[in-house]
């Protein structure tokens, strides 16, 4: 063969495997793009109430998010477990799987929906001032209504993207956040004769909304032709502990990981409530645009879990590493123009979400940290998900709460609330410290996959 023809050759496999890829990424980015546009909703509807208001949803949304993205995350486990299976042909044991990991989800969404109902003490902890803390915990109490539905929808939704199908989440995410609009409108204002909430009302569209995503869910699982071969709801099975005990054996530590990483942030808005609302509201912002961006990496590391669980089934562990770099290059190419059209539109940006000129000149100089973080953040991310279809989640665990809080929030702290190294920035030093984590995680969590990727070649070649 020609080096030509071999240079065609791999060239022709990049696009097969980016086609493929694309193919699983777009739904779930759709689908995850449509669910932090919820959140964008609540801060912008919230925003226009008033600084208070947006506020205390921010600082709702600090411990939420974190409590959600810990229990989602444990729940991640069925991804890479059903996309081997179904790699492999076996479609006859994914159903028991999938019904064990709906007993954990019961339990995993009950206990995180308790978790916030009592979290008013993390706020005082925080020195948070007194009049947020009221309408925070109403909007709290109100998500935590919807959490044990929202954690068995997950369940249902990675049974799905394990087998490849992932346009139901696009679709349920889109219709999820129809819903939200209006009914944020009906709560926040008191329409329809019930009373005006404020920002608390957010809150209970949120909740509603996660039950109607799940019902929608358990229908088209239910009754599409498509999972049928995995009969899901041929029988009853209790729980069986040995089956949940290896699903939490993966899905912890990914649980913790991405707990690790949101809750940095949740961390920084809790030390930034005292200083006021104008400072929450700026940082808010900032932060829910960046999450906003960050949907799409996230989607493609979401996506390398299965091609990566996929080939692993096959028993095609060069594929897998190949699946696993394509993911990389993509989402490092992404985040290149995220990182341009944020730097060049941060002011217009910010405008979308306040006419507030103070929490406008706050939240443009925090996005720049935003636009920074990009690279790393894409890096880190994807680097996650294809681990997460090796199955290899424990060290990625331990190398991410390293960067986060080992590395990432002293720096932040340092720099912004202390005169350890000068005059104090405030949020701004605390963002810095996010880019300094951030970074320390990507360069780790691609050297482990690197590893990972060789160490199951090698045990291939052991095995043949």
């Amino acid at each position: 063969m020609t080096a030509t023809s071999a240079a065609e050759t791999r060239s022709q496999r990049v696009s097969r495997e980016l086609r493929s890829l694309l193919v699983l990424a777009t739904p779930i980015i759709i689908a995850q793009l449509a669910h932090t546009a919820m959140g964008f909703v609540d801060t912008l509807m919230a925003g226009r109430v008033g600084p208070h208001d947006l506020a205390a949803v921010a600082l709702g949304n600090s411990i939420w998010v974190p409590v959600f993205l810990l229990m989602t995350g444990i729940l991640l486990a069925t991804t890479p477990k059903v996309a081997q299976r179904y790699g492999a042909g076996d479609e006859s044991s994914i159903g028991p799987l999938v019904r064990q990991a709906l007993w954990l989800a019961i339990v995993v969404g009950g206990g995180a929906a308790a978790l916030l109902w009592n979290a008013e003490v993390v706020l005082h902890s925080m020195n948070v001032e007194p009049d947020l803390i009221e309408p925070s915990m109403g909007y709290l109490r109100a998500v935590a209504c919807g959490f044990p539905a929202v954690a068995l929808y997950h369940v249902l939704r990675c049974f799905s993207d394990g087998l490849g199908h992932t346009r139901p989440s696009m679709v349920i995410g889109i219709f999820g956040l129809m819903l939200n609009i209006p009914l944020n409108y009906i709560f926040i204002y008191g329409k329809l004769g019930l009373p005006a909430m404020g920002g608390v009302g957010c809150g209970w569209a949120t909740g509603l909304v996660m039950t109607f995503m799940f019902a929608c869910m358990l229908v088209w699982v239910k009754w599409a032709p498509a999972y049928k071969a995995s009969k899901l709801f041929a029988r009853f099975d209790w729980p069986q502990w040995l089956v949940i005990k290896r699903l939490l054996s993966i899905g912890l530590p990914i649980g913790i990981a991405v707990f690790a990483e949101s809750s940095i942030f949740a961390v920084i808005a809790l030390l930034i409530g005292g200083l006021g609302a104008t400072v929450v509201a700026g940082h808010q912002i900032a932060l829910n645009f960046s999450s906003l961006v960050f949907m799409i990496p996230y989607s493609l590391g979401m996506a390398a879990t299965v091609r990566v669980g996929q080939a692993l089934g096959r028993h095609d562990p060069r594929g897998a590493r190949f699946a696993a770099g394509v993911s990389m290059a993509t989402a490092l190419a992404y985040a290149c123009c995220s990182a341009t059209l944020i730097l060049l539109l941060r002011e217009q940006i910010v405008s979308i979400y306040t006419p507030d000129p103070t929490v406008i000149a706050l939240a443009s100089m925090l996005i720049i940290y935003a636009a920074l973080f990009q690279l790393s953040d894409a890096i880190q991310v994807t680097a996650a998900g294809a681990l997460r279809g090796y199955q290899d989640t424990r060290v990625t665990m331990l190398l991410t709460l390293f960067a986060y809080w080992g590395i990432g929030l002293p720096v932040g702290y340092a720099l912004g609330l202390s005169n350890w190294l000068g005059e104090p920035s405030g949020p701004e030093g605390l963002w810095q410290g996010l880019v300094v984590g951030l970074t320390c995680a990507a360069v780790m969590l691609a050297i482990r996959l690197s590893r990972s990727a060789r160490k199951h070649i090698r045990l291939s070649k052991q095995a043949a």
